[in-house]
C-alpha cells in the first residue's frame, strides 16, 4: 500500500529541458493564439449552421484567402501584433464559416457524428503535439519530404475520383489524408520549436500552422465517420 503514499511530482511530466525558456513563452502564445482561433472559429461554424446569417461560399473562401495573404503579406513586429491578430481572428471565423456546409451534411446524417469528430480530432491532435515536444530536437523534421510526397498521392487519387467517382477511392484518400495530417502535426510542432529557437517569434503565423492542421484533421475524420455512418445505414436496408 506504499505505492499510495508516493507523491506524483506533476512538474516533470511539463518540463521540457531541451527547449529553451524564450522558445517556452513562445510556445504559449502560439497555443493561446490556437485556443482563440478554436473559439472563433466556433463561433463562425454557429453563425452558418444555427443563425444562417453569414453562408459558406465563394465569397467567404476568397475573404479567408485575402486575410491569409494579408496576413502573411504584414511584417510581425510589436506595432503591427494587434492588427495581425485582428487578421488572424477574422481568419478564423471565416474557416469556422467554410466548415459550415460539412457540418450539415454530418448533422444530416447522425448528428453525434460531430461531438464524436471533435473529441477525436482533440484527442488525436493533443497526443502528437505531445509526442512531437517532448521527443529530441529535429527527430520529426525528417518528415517532410515523405508528407510532401504522400500530398502529391493524394491529389492523385482525388483527380482519379473525379473520373471514376468510386467510393473505395474516397474512402482510401481520406484514411490516407488523416495520417498525413498527423505527420504534419509532429512536423509542424517541432518545425515552430525551429523556428523559435532560431530566432523567429512569429507566434500568430505559427498559429496558423496548426491550426489549419486541426481544422484539417476535423474535417477528415468528420468525413470518415459520415461515410461509415451512411454505409451501416444501407446495410440494415
Amino acid at each position: 500500500m506504499n505505492i499510495f503514499d508516493r507523491k506524483i511530482n506533476f512538474d516533470v511530466l511539463l518540463k521540457f529541458s531541451h527547449i529553451t525558456p524564450s522558445t517556452q513563452q513562445h510556445l504559449k502564445k502560439v497555443y493561446a493564439s490556437f485556443a482563440l482561433c478554436m473559439f472563433v472559429a466556433a463561433a463562425g461554424a454557429f453563425v452558418h449552421v444555427v443563425t444562417h446569417f453569414i453562408q459558406a461560399g465563394l465569397l467567404s473562401a476568397l475573404g479567408s484567402l485575402g486575410l491569409m495573404i494579408w496576413l502573411m503579406a504584414t511584417p510581425h513586429s510589436r506595432e503591427t501584433e494587434q492588427k495581425r491578430l485582428g487578421l488572424l481572428v477574422g481568419f478564423a471565423f471565416l474557416t469556422g464559416v467554410g466548415l459550415g456546409p460539412a457540418l450539415e451534411l454530418c448533422i444530416d446524417i447522425n448528428p453525434s457524428i460531430l461531438p464524436t469528430a471533435f473529441i477525436g480530432t482533440a484527442m488525436i491532435f493533443t497526443c502528437f503535439t505531445l509526442s512531437a515536444l517532448y521527443a529530441r530536437r529535429r527527430s520529426y523534421l525528417f518528415l517532410g519530404g515523405t508528407l510532401m510526397s504522400a500530398m502529391s498521392l493524394m491529389l492523385l487519387s482525388s483527380l482519379g475520383n473525379l473520373f471514376f467517382g468510386s467510393i473505395w477511392l474516397l474512402q482510401a484518400n481520406l484514411y490516407l489524408g488523416l495520417l498525413v495530417m498527423c505527420g504534419f502535426v509532429l512536423f509542424d510542432t517541432q518545425l515552430i520549436i525551429e523556428k523559435a529557437e532560431n530566432g523567429d517569434k512569429d507566434y500568430i503565423w505559427h498559429c496558423i500552422d496548426l491550426f489549419l492542421d486541426f481544422v484539417t484533421l476535423f474535417r477528415k475524420l468528420m468525413m470518415i465517420l459520415a461515410l461509415n455512418e451512411k454505409d451501416q445505414k444501407k446495410e440494415k436496408k
